[in-house]
């Protein structure tokens, strides 16, 4: 067997996948699993005993010690707790127990993690629970079992619930449309998902010696190196042997956890990478990113590097995003967004079309707000991200199909265009229905869309859980139509031009970044949410809330709940990038500018003593006294501001505060630190700076 071979061999070998499963479990356990898993059907406690039996043989065999109840609580991060298979000793053996009490219950401290007040600290306990319909894997010594996590009295306290909520409602609403559309072949409906992840790649030695970096994941201070990404030479460009290594490692590792990860490549900015993976439903691949991101830091680790995936970790230089595709896709295998041959003929291509543009539309704030994170603040608006107005490319086929049928003349489907390239010898391709517009936030992409807006280090549970809701919550409407009429072609192109004269506000086909478009967006009145703390304020409007109680994706105490994590969050990092900052700057940027200002001072009154005149050596003098006086002055304002920002509990307040803030003080130190960082030499410069930081890999 050749080498590759076996890479490709030992895909998914540390997955508790379908084909473990079908070869460990009896069939009666196995098809119960796969109804629960394919089907959406309930929960059969009879299954539980027999898959805890074989999922800790199968673990214990590739070298696992411990099992991990492995959640997604609202830090961002996976959490779990490390409990050994050994329960107890006889005759001086250990005693190897796990049931399926064990594989389906866990207990982890709930008001340790943000709850946003659903839990006080004497109000602790929380649970996890297995999720079946995600594989568990082991990865080194340990068993990962994915869980969602709730409080005590039932609230969801994690990303995965939401998302598990939302993919019940949407699979009903779905199945009712072509339920009354014909289709009696369809047992389930069910939203899949491909991630595309954007990263940075620096020295970890580097990386080391940058406070900011290791504390708040992005630089606050950093001069403009002589070159960035204007010469656009990094992009798909040859990827360093020590890049490709660390890439060859991630990949096996991946691909070994049953994570079908295909694209990668260098991204626009140096030190600036992509990795994409194969669709799968969305509440695995939102497992799938998470392991994904957590892989990234240790494999980097490995070979000398850390991973930042910080939404702009560099200024300057494009962002970092997450592109999250999303499509529906039936038990058969039929992709409901797919327009095929005839889109004007595909009722349930329309109907789901017209469902998903509705939700866009009626729902934008919610959307954004599913996209917003501290990070996501610096990257939103540039020529590499979206803008934080929500809008819709369909491209002009799909447009002009929409407003013809709206008009009573369905177009026809022209033919597909050849591309002309002008050289005989190349094959001949067939273009694409329409171009692509990376400028949208939410793009047709021929059989999917793709929600650009997602910040790099965000779990995409939320943005899945609001786009499954808002599209199931309009789907139902569709639903009640179609079951009550007669004839149901008429029905859906009576959709279509209720859709399309109601909600073509939100189709926008061209330049996203433009000032027309901030303006033409303005007088369609579409919302424009430029902060996390204007964003925030959809978990609290009335609309969005009956929106989520009507779906069963929340309720409304945990959108209050939420509503003031997210708040509490963007102050909490706010307050901790304007910590490190003044420390970087009190502790070692000013003591090594005021040593260089005394070497520089030595210089030119030695000058002076031999009578040789320097002009530059005064100035240089004069400019870096300016300099550290300004820094030290706006350092002393920054820590001032720090110290009366309000914490009286109103957390709007608080947080207004501190986007104030970042706006103001934290923003003019940068500058002048950075001015500073070009007047003195290289090498008293205390940190690494951009050069090193961006090209030294």
């Amino acid at each position: 067997m050749s080498s590759n071979a076996e890479h490709f061999d030992h895909f998914g070998c540390n997955a508790f996948d379908d084909r473990v499963m079908r070869q460990r479990l009896p069939l009666d356990i196995y098809e119960s699993i796969r109804r629960i898993r394919d089907d959406g059907c309930a929960w059969d406690p009879k299954v539980a005993d027999a898959v805890a039996d074989a999922m800790k043989d199968w673990a214990i065999e590739l070298g696992a010690t411990h099992y991990i109840h492995w959640f997604s609580p609202m830090t961002g991060v996976g959490s779990g707790k490390h409990d050994s298979f050994i329960d107890g000793t006889r005759a001086g053996s250990p005693i190897i127990k796990f049931n399926g009490k064990m594989l389906s219950k866990g207990e982890s401290d709930a008001s340790s993690f943000p709850s946003g007040g659903l839990r006080a600290t004497f109000e602790a306990r929380g649970y996890t629970t297995w999720d079946p319909t995600s594989p568990a894997f082991v990865l080194g010594t340990t068993l990962y079992i994915p869980t969602a996590f709730c409080a005590y009295t039932g609230e969801a306290l994690d990303q995965k619930t939401p998302v598990l909520r939302s993919n019940q409602a949407l699979n009903k609403q779905c199945l009712r449309m072509l339920r009354a559309l014909g289709d009696t072949d369809s047992v389930s409906v069910q939203a899949t998902v491909g991630a595309e992840q954007e990263y940075f790649l620096v020295d970890k030695a580097l990386f080391d010696r940058r406070m900011d970096l290791k504390i708040a994941g992005h630089t606050l201070l950093g001069a403009k190196p002589p070159k960035g990404q204007e010469m656009e030479d990094h992009y798909y460009g040859s990827i360093n042997e020590r890049v490709r290594a660390f890439m060859r490692e991630l990949d096996d590792e991946l691909w070994a956890l049953g994570i079908p990860a295909k694209t990668e490549h260098n991204e626009v900015a140096p030190g600036q990478y992509e990795l994409a993976s194969v669709y799968a439903t969305a509440n695995i691949a939102c497992d799938h990113n998470q392991i994904m991101m957590e892989l990234l830091r240790k494999v980097a680790l490995r070979h000398g590097m850390a991973c930042l995936l910080h939404e702009k970790p560099f200024a300057g230089i494009n962002g970092s995003g997450k592109h999250n595709n999303w499509s529906l896709v039936t038990s058969t295998g039929k992709n409901l967004l797919d327009p095929t041959d005839e889109p004007a003929e595909n009722l349930p291509f329309l109907v789901s079309l017209c469902a998903v543009l509705t939700a866009v539309d009626e729902y934008a704030d919610l959307l954004r707000l599913s996209a917003t994170c501290p990070g996501n603040e610096y990257r939103l608006g540039g020529n590499e991200a979206p803008p934080a107005i929500i809008s819709v490319f369909l491209g002009e086929p799909l447009e002009q199909l929409m407003a013809g049928i709206a008009e009573g003349h369905a177009p026809n489907r022209s033919e597909r265009a050849p591309l002309l390239t002008g050289v005989k010898s190349l094959p001949l391709l067939m273009l694409d229905d329409n171009d692509r517009n990376r400028t949208s936030p939410f793009a047709f992409t021929g059989n999917k869309f793709e929600f650009r807006m997602v910040g790099s280090s965000q779990n995409i549970g939320l943005s899945n859980a609001v786009l499954g809701a808002a599209v199931a919550d309009t789907m139902r409407k569709f639903a009640e139509k179609l079951e009550a009429a007669e004839d149901k072609s008429a029905c859906v192109y009576a959709i279509v031009k209720e859709t399309y004269e109601n909600h073509k506000r939100i189709i926008f086909n061209g330049n996203n970044y433009s000032f027309e478009w901030a303006n033409e967006a303005k007088r369609r009145g579409l919302p424009n949410l430029p902060t996390m703390v204007d964003a925030a304020e959809a978990f609290v409007d009335q609309k969005n809330i009956d929106l989520f109680e009507r779906t069963h994706v929340f309720t409304a105490v945990e959108c209050r709940s939420r509503h003031e994590i997210m708040l509490e969050t963007y102050s909490k990092t706010i307050h901790i990038d304007a910590s490190v900052m003044l420390e970087m700057v009190d502790r070692s940027i000013l003591p090594a500018a005021i040593d260089a200002l005394g070497k520089a001072a030595e210089t030119a009154k030695n000058l002076r003593q031999l009578e040789i005149s320097c002009t530059a050596a005064l100035e240089t003098v004069k400019e870096l006294s300016v300099l550290i006086d300004r820094v030290r002055e706006l350092s002393a304002q920054l820590a001032k501001a720090l110290a009366n920002i309000p914490h009286n509990g109103d957390v709007r307040e608080t947080a207004c505060a501190f986007r104030s803030l970042a706006t103001h003080e934290i923003s003019r130190l940068r500058s002048a630190v950075d001015q500073l960082e070009v007047a003195m030499p290289e090498s008293a410069w205390p940190i690494p700076g951009y050069t090193d930081l961006l090209f030294d890999l």
